[in-house]
């Protein structure tokens, strides 16, 4: 199977008319290809068995909420490692107390879980637990690279972000490049969800001219109705999506039909595929309205199980 990652390394190196033999359909399919997913502590324990839901090897984030109990992300991660996936727990940098406690959870992880992967992010809070107010100060530790972490996500915004300035963001990420010379760990950009792909695709321009070299994951909703979309879209305080979400919710009859990214992946592989220059390496999931659905319509993509329509793609059997 094609994946984005075998494509890529060559996408970089030949021009547009080379990258254009990859066919329509076949460049979909290795957009979605080792897409990662999103899971919620509180919501895997509803989870007997996760091979019934995903593919081995699969990646799965561990979503920091707070007031949570890093031990429980550890426990899940733990669970998932014994069923054949590869856990990726968010390190959340306002709902730890100190450096005591992040190094008590990286331990666990490792020792636990053979944890080697982590999402780093400032947190959903405004006001700090204890002594950290964001991500860059985590990384400042060393803690990742003595608890042997290979690969760190830090995050990214494509529509800007209500708790940082659009300036404060390109310092951060040009701090994150430099850092990601000086770590063993490799690093890479994993977005926030959004809905539109014009917004991802002027981003990862403006990005890659200011000399961004970190590989890009780009957030995706999963399969969800416009409300469930809408409310998500709103506590999260993506702006433009909740725009585009309110007039695709116009009609009241569409607020409780299952909607799938379809438009959306099919012009952000079109993007990859036509650019060579793209930083976007791959597809992180949002199951926002349940993880088997979002699975199952990603697998049957990633198999080329859809015909194209007029803007998007129709996966075979339709969404249940």
């Amino acid at each position: 199977m094609i994946t984005l990652h075998d494509v890529a390394p060559a996408m970089k190196q030949t021009n547009k008319a080379r990258v254009g033999l990859l066919s329509e359909t076949a460049a979909i399919a290795a957009f979605m290809s080792g897409f990662s997913v999103e899971a919620i502590p509180s919501a895997a324990a509803k989870i007997d068995d996760f091979r019934s839901v995903l593919r081995p090897v699969t990646t799965v984030y561990i979503t920091a909420l707070p007031g949570a109990d890093y031990k429980d992300a550890v426990a899940l991660a733990a669970r998932l490692r014994k069923q054949g996936f590869e856990p990726v727990p968010h390190i959340a940098a306002r709902l730890l107390r100190d450096q005591a406690e992040l190094e008590d959870f990286l331990a666990r992880a490792s020792d636990e879980a053979g944890v080697k992967q982590v999402l780093v992010i400032a947190g959903g809070i405004s006001e700090p637990v204890g002594s950290f107010t964001d991500s860059m100060q985590l990384l400042e530790t060393g803690a990742f690279d003595r608890h042997g972490i290979e690969r760190i996500g830090v995050a990214g915004h494509p529509e800007g972000s209500p708790d940082i300035t659009d300036e404060a963001i390109k310092e951060a990420l040009a701090w994150k490049n430099a850092f990601g010379e000086r770590t063993d760990a490799s690093l890479q950009i994993v977005t926030q969800f959004c809905f539109e792909a014009a917004p991802i695709i002027a981003w990862d321009q403006k990005l890659n001219a200011e000399g961004n070299i970190l590989p890009i994951q780009i957030g995706i909703p999963g399969i969800a109705n416009l409300k469930t979309l809408l409310n998500y879209a709103m506590s999260c305080g993506v702006g433009n999506s909740v725009r585009f979400l309110k007039k695709q919710a116009a009609s009241v009859s569409r607020l409780l039909k299952p909607q799938a990214p379809d438009v959306l992946v099919r012009e952000l592989a079109a993007h990859a595929r036509r650019d060579p220059n793209t930083g976007i390496a791959g597809v992180h999931m949002f199951p926002l309205g349940g993880l088997k659905k979002t699975a199952d319509w990603c697998y049957a993509v990633t198999d080329g199980e859809f015909t194209l329509t007029d803007k998007g793609l129709d996966v075979n059997g339709g969404l249940t």
